[in-house]
């Protein structure tokens, strides 16, 4: 008898799968693991420690499974689990496919575990649980806490699913910070919440949720330690000596005309650390004083000079 023959459609998933695991890089894969159970655990700690015991909506699918988890008997991670399985679909689309699909799953998973042992830990070790009544503070820390283990999750290649999944596919289509997206994604969940919880929750709920989207932008992408300088000059050569050998910072120069005077002059572009701005401006009084200079934040300055230049758990 002959083999039966594979249908096409499950022969391309077949293929597909062999060809993600044969490319899979099992040391890059094991520290993008860990990264998301680090990241995955501090946003728990975070959601049950400040957030869950006061009813704070965090928005989006976690809002909503609070406030389901609020009026039934389900457990919070495994209603926050299942509202996900949509989100992920959705991201299997436009945010990697089988990759993201994967440590997505994987970090919703481990999430959903970890904050239901945590809401079972932490009257066990606290006498007095919540450990603070205090609104602002609790709404303030675990914003913080929980933005920044976003970051690591982001960093892995993953979301933590739920709503971020939309709110990263819009910051990849767009470039708007991840603070400002949220607000759209998370707005109308926070704002349901305040039918069941009351308003005035829901308003630490906004504020929370700023303050979550600013420590995950400043997770992902650390401070900012540098500064970029144009400065328009007709001292090109003294110019571009006392930069280097002064600052020990390279340049680059290029001629430009003046749309108004129509003389001709050089553009110098250098990048500093942002120690360096005061000592800058004084080597340009110096050589200068008739110089045009804007300067303006580089987010991350990387290459010589500056920190490596070296990605790591960037997503395939």
């Amino acid at each position: 008898m002959r083999a039966t023959v594979p249908t096409s459609q499950s022969y391309r998933l077949f293929t597909t799968l062999s060809t993600h695991l044969r490319s899979l890089d099992l040391r890059k894969e094991a520290s993008r693991l860990l990264t998301l159970i680090f990241g995955a655990s501090v946003m728990a700690a975070g959601f049950s420690l400040f957030w869950v015991p006061n009813n704070i909506s965090a928005g989006g699918i976690t809002g909503i499974a609070l406030m389901v988890s609020s009026v039934s008997n389900l457990s919070l991670g495994l209603l926050y689990w299942m509202l996900n399985i949509p989100m992920i679909i959705i991201g299997f689309f436009y945010l990697g496919r089988w990759r993201f699909v994967g440590r997505t799953l994987f970090a919703a998973t481990m999430y959903a575990y970890i904050f239901d042992m945590m809401m079972a830990f932490w009257p066990t070790i606290f006498p007095k649980f919540p450990i603070s009544e205090d609104l602002l503070l609790n709404t303030i820390y675990g914003a913080v806490v929980m933005g920044l283990g976003f970051g690591p999750v982001l960093r892995a290649g993953a979301t933590m699913g739920g709503t971020s999944v939309i709110g990263r596919v819009i910051q990849m289509k767009t470039g708007i910070p991840l603070s400002q997206v949220y607000f759209y994604t998370d707005g109308l969940t926070i704002l349901a919440s305040g039918f069941v919880f009351g308003y005035d929750i829901a308003l630490y709920g906004f504020m929370g949720l700023f303050v979550y989207g600013m420590a995950a932008d400043y997770s992902l992408e650390g401070p900012s330690r540098a500064r970029t300088a144009t400065i328009i000059t007709t001292n090109l050569d003294e110019m571009k000596w006392m930069l280097m050998h002064k600052l020990g910072r390279s340049v680059s120069h290029w001629e430009i005309v003046g749309g108004y005077s129509e003389q001709t002059k050089y553009a110098i572009m250098v990048t500093v650390y942002r120690p360096q701005v005061s000592e800058l401006k004084h080597i340009i009084e110096e050589v200068d004083p008739q110089a045009f200079v804007t300067i303006g934040v580089t987010q991350r300055a990387l290459g010589s000079g500056f920190d490596r230049l070296k990605v790591r758990n960037t997503p395939r």
